[in-house]
C-alpha cells in the first residue's frame, strides 16, 4: 500500500472539524440535553412521564430533521448561506407544537422553547466556525477534458504533475477516466482508491460545483440518469394538489385585486392565455395575468427590460413574479407543478428543439412556477441563454428530490422579496 496516499480526513482534528456525525451527536447533547437540565434538572432520567417523554421525543425528532434538511440544503452548488438556518428551524419546531396541540398532547412549552434557542444558536454557530469554510480539497489529473476543471470555483484544487500526492492529504482525486491515460496513471488511481481515497469521473465533480449538467455530449447511455423518481413523481403531485387547493382561498382576494389593478392600467384582458409546451410535449394552456399591451407586436420573447409592450402595472407584477399567481390552476389541473423547468410557448419550443440538442428531454417532468434555471439563472430567451437554462434544467432532473425542491423555494422567495431575474 502507498502510505503517502492519504485521504484528508483521516486525521483526528479533519474529522472533528468536517465530519457531520460529530457535529451532530455534539448538537444532540446540546440541545437536547442542555434544556433537559435548565427545565428539569439532573434527575430528569428518573421521572420521565408522559409530557417529559413527549417533549424529548418531539424535540429530538425536530432536531433531527432540521439538521439533516440544512446538511441537505446546503450541500447543493450556491446554496452555501445562513439565511435557509432560521425558517428551516421555526417550520420544524412550529409543525411540532401544532402536532402537539392537534392531538391534545402533554408537552413542556419551556422545553421546546430552550430547544429550539439552543438550536438556533448551534446552527448559526456551525455554521460560521465550520461549515461555511469547508471546500472540498480536490487532486486533478490534468488529462483529458479533466484537464482545465482547477478554474472552476467551490473547491481547493491540486494539480498533480506525476502519478503520486507525495503525502498530500486530499478529498478525492479528479480525473477524465475516459480518456487515454497511461499505465502508470492507471495504477496511481487504483492505489487511491485501495487507499480510501475516491476517485471521481469530471463530470460528476463539474455537475457538484457548478448545478448545471452539460448537454453537448450526452449519450443515450447516460439518459439512465436523468430518470426521475416515478414515487417522488406521485408523491410531488399529491403535495402540489394538495398545497394548491389550501392555498387557492387565500389567493382569490389577491386574484381579483390585481385583475382589476390591470384592467384599469390599459384596454384588455387581466388573463393572459397561450399554449405552452408541457409534461412528455404535450401541450396546455397556461395562465397568466396580462402584463403586456394587447395592440404592441414583437418578437416571441420578451426583449429586455425595457420592451416597450410591457405595461407599468406589468413591469411591477413581472418583477415580483406576481403575473404567474393564476398558474395555480394550472397545478390543480395537472399541466404544471409548483417546482420544475418553465414551460415554453410552442413556437418557442419549436425553435430550440432545432437548435438546442435533447432539449425535448426537460419535458420528462412536470413543467414549474418557478424551478431551478429561474432562481440561478434568472430570465433566457437566447439560444445560447437557453443553452444554460437546460444544463439547469438537466441538472433538476437529475437530481429530482425533496431536498432541491425545498432549496428552491427558499430562492423563489428571494426572487419574490428581490426581484432576481426579472424581465
Amino acid at each position: 500500500m502507498d502510505k503517502v496516499i492519504r485521504l484528508r480526513g483521516s486525521m483526528w482534528r479533519g474529522q472533528w472539524l468536517q465530519k457531520w456525525p460529530i457535529r451532530f451527536l455534539l448538537g444532540t447533547l446540546l440541545v437536547l440535553g442542555g434544556p433537559a437540565l435548565l427545565v428539569w434538572g439532573p434527575g430528569f432520567v428518573m421521572e420521565l412521564d408522559s409530557w417529559r417523554l413527549n417533549s424529548l421525543t418531539g424535540a429530538a425528532l425536530a432536531y433531527a430533521i432540521s439538521f439533516l434538511t440544512l446538511r441537505k440544503l446546503l450541500s447543493f452548488p450556491g446554496s452555501s448561506s445562513a439565511s435557509y438556518i432560521l425558517p428551516t428551524l421555526l417550520i420544524y419546531y412550529s409543525m411540532l407544537a401544532l402536532l402537539f396541540w392537534a392531538f391534545r398532547m402533554d408537552y413542556s412549552v419551556y422545553y421546546l422553547s430552550y430547544a429550539l434557542g439552543l438550536n438556533i444558536l448551534f446552527s448559526f454557530g456551525c455554521y460560521f466556525t465550520v461549515v461555511r469554510h469547508i471546500r472540498q480539497r480536490l487532486a486533478l489529473v490534468p488529462m483529458g477534458k479533466a484537464k482545465n476543471m482547477e478554474k472552476l470555483p467551490g473547491a481547493h484544487w491540486l494539480r498533480l504533475e506525476g502519478p503520486r500526492l507525495s503525502g498530500e492529504r486530499v478529498d478525492a482525486v479528479v480525473a477524465d477516466l475516459h480518456a487515454d491515460i497511461p499505465n502508470e496513471w492507471e495504477r496511481f488511481l487504483a492505489r487511491c482508491t485501495l487507499a480510501g481515497v475516491p476517485v471521481y469521473h469530471y463530470k460528476h465533480i463539474r455537475e457538484s460545483l457548478t448545478g448545471k449538467v452539460k448537454v453537448e455530449h450526452l449519450s443515450e447511455n447516460e439518459f439512465g440518469s436523468l430518470q426521475p423518481s416515478l414515487i417522488y413523481s406521485i408523491f410531488k403531485r399529491l403535495v402540489d394538489l394538495a398545497m394548491s387547493l389550501l392555498m387557492l382561498p387565500l389567493l382569490l382576494p389577491v386574484l381579483g385585486l390585481v385583475s382589476l389593478w390591470i384592467k384599469k392600467d390599459s384596454d384588455g384582458p387581466a388573463l393572459f392565455i397561450q399554449e405552452r409546451m408541457g409534461y412528455r410535449g404535450e401541450l396546455f394552456r397556461v395562465y397568466k395575468f396580462r402584463s403586456m399591451y394587447i395592440d404592441r407586436e414583437g418578437s416571441g420573447f420578451t426583449e429586455g427590460e425595457n420592451d416597450p409592450r410591457i405595461t407599468p402595472v406589468g413591469k411591477i407584477i413581472r418583477k415580483y413574479r406576481i403575473d404567474e399567481l393564476p398558474q395555480i390552476f394550472n397545478v390543480i389541473k395537472g399541466d404544471m407543478s409548483f417546482i420544475g423547468p418553465r414551460p415554453e410557448s410552442r413556437s418557442l419550443s419549436e425553435w430550440y428543439e432545432r437548435d438546442v440538442p435533447f432539449f425535448s428531454y426537460r419535458h420528462i417532468v412536470r413543467p414549474g412556477i418557478s424551478g431551478w434555471a429561474q432562481v440561478e439563472q434568472g430570465y433566457a430567451a437566447e439560444v445560447d441563454g437557453m443553452k444554460e437554462k437546460l444544463e439547469y434544467d438537466f441538472y433538476y432532473i437529475k437530481n429530482f428530490t425533496l431536498w432541491l425542491d425545498a432549496l428552491i423555494v427558499y430562492k423563489t422567495i428571494r426572487t419574490l422579496l428581490t426581484g432576481f431575474g426579472a424581465r
